[in-house]
């Protein structure tokens, strides 16, 4: 599949699109109720707006699709469903509007060409949005492309339609971000505790940061190569971040670390302390109370023998 890098472009009709988290959460169960553990995809309708060249996708719904393995030309996606669920999305929302459509990939494949001109009929320039659905590496899942008309130099050879990549970056609206958190409060799984549940989060995310580091590592390395143009942007927001890490060479900043470590340390001896003996409590009162239970049953007996004699 014919990609073209974004630097070769230079009028470009989107230059960003933000996908909000319903989408993916909408994508990923299309996946698993459809083509999991298979070779299949899925294939969907993108909603959402579009505004100075930022595409902002808000909402999606799946559509039926069927490919033929052996031969990339024969598919199958079915219209009448699709128009049916966009009138029926409309009467909920009408600001929301076709922007394209999505595809679980992982890759491009022959055919995308011919599945995206069909949007071509709601939007001028549609988007397409590949959605990795069990990804390998840390990062964001999502890959975007529109397509434009390659003309070649040669007069003799026709044009063509190839993809673009676009910047995609996952955002969220306040009520969004409130919503997606309890959902994942409700599936996590529930034989796993809270400690573990957290450690794992802070693992994941120091994983995630390690990893942008390294790739500032190789992308300055790179530069310093002269392998890539130096980009003053990029490099302003280095230095802002290097600016905002604190001096830990200040004898004031390491008293402050000392003191804040020193007394989590201590709140959490203490806690531990008071669970102990708490535990240690309920314990004594769990005996007190078996021994006042054995009593009982032992009483329990020569009472029912004597009243039988009597």
């Amino acid at each position: 599949m014919d990609v073209i890098k974004s630097q070769q472009i230079s009028a470009r009709p989107i230059d960003k699109a933000v996908v909000h988290p319903l989408v993916l959460l909408s994508i990923v169960d299309h996946y698993n109720r459809v083509a999991r553990d298979s070779k299949k995809r899925v294939v969907g309708v993108l909603l959402g707006t579009s505004f100075k060249g930022t595409v902002d996708v808000t909402n999606s719904y799946a559509v039926p699709f069927e490919e033929d393995d052996k031969d990339p030309s024969i598919w199958f996606l079915d219209h009448n469903y699709h128009e049916s669920m966009f009138s029926m999305f409309r009467r909920i929302n009408a600001k929301e509007h076709v922007i394209g459509w999505y595809s679980s990939g992982p890759k491009l494949r022959e055919n995308d060409l011919n599945i995206h001109a069909l949007f071509n009929d709601y939007v001028p320039t549609p988007v397409l949005v590949i959605i990795d659905v069990q990804p390998k590496e840390l990062g964001i899942p999502t890959k975007a492309y529109y397509a434009i008309e390659e003309v070649k130099e040669n007069a003799t050879q026709k044009s063509q339609k190839v993809f673009v990549h676009v910047p995609s970056e996952i955002a969220a609206h306040e009520v969004e971000e409130i919503g997606v958190e309890h959902l994942l409060r409700d599936v996590k799984d529930t034989t796993i505790s809270t400690l573990a549940t957290e450690v794992s989060g802070k693992l994941t995310a120091l994983k995630g940061l390690d990893a942008r580091l390294k790739e500032i590592y190789s992308y300055l390395d790179l530069i310093i190569e002269g392998k890539l143009p130096l980009n003053h942007e990029i490099l302003y927001h280095l230095q802002d971040v290097f600016n905002l890490l604190p001096n830990l060479n200040v004898s004031e900043l390491i008293k402050a670390f000392a003191v804040k470590t020193n007394d989590m340390m201590l709140v959490i001896y203490l806690s531990s302390l008071i669970r102990s003996v708490i535990a240690l409590h309920n314990l004594i009162n769990n005996k007190m109370l078996n021994k006042e239970h054995e009593k009982a049953e032992d009483a329990k007996p020569i009472a029912v023998s004597t009243a039988a004699g009597s």
